[in-house]
């Protein structure tokens, strides 16, 4: 794409739809849109996971960009708790956070689903204890809750490698 003499990279936006799964652990469900014509990356991530701007029980924070080999920029959101938890979901049996090679290279070689996943966790744990309307609709699921408390409570970037 072009704005003028400007290339303009494609917009791309995914959203992980957190849940917590058989024995406490994570799952998620993948989705991915571009944004309609005169929609907001926020938007779109709304309605990708089906979450109205108005509800008040489902986190859609944005976490993460990264650009693509192909050109795209890809916009992740976590929505948690997953709004369609019957709807079959990929477990996250070990969260895993990847970073780039060195402080000036902060892309990693692979990003995969699960990595945006474990990354978007970790936001979410610290929005848990720093956001007041986030921890509101957090906590009103106990077991996402629950979940939640046993990650560490630092920004996700900060988060152990495994």
């Amino acid at each position: 794409m072009s704005n003028g003499n400007v290339a303009v990279a494609p917009i791309v936006v995914e959203a992980l739809a957190l849940r917590v799964a058989d024995r406490g652990r994570w799952a998620y469900r993948h989705l991915v849109t571009s944004p309609a014509p005169g929609e907001t990356p926020d938007e779109a991530a709304r309605r990708l996971a089906g979450v109205p701007a108005d509800a008040d029980r489902t986190v859609v924070h944005s976490t993460s960009w990264r650009y693509e080999p192909d050109g795209r920029i890809v916009l992740s959101y976590a929505v948690c708790p997953d709004p369609r938890p019957e709807l079959p979901a990929a477990e996250l049996a070990d969260p895993r956070i990847v970073r780039g090679d060195g402080p000036a290279s902060p892309t990693p070689g692979e990003v995969r689903p699960e990595h945006v996943a474990a990354h978007a966790l970790g936001h979410l744990a610290l929005l848990l204890d720093t956001d007041p309307a986030v921890r509101a609709a957090l906590t009103a699921a106990p077991a996402v809750a629950a979940a939640l408390a046993g990650l560490a409570r630092t920004p996700a970037g900060a988060l152990p490698a495994r």
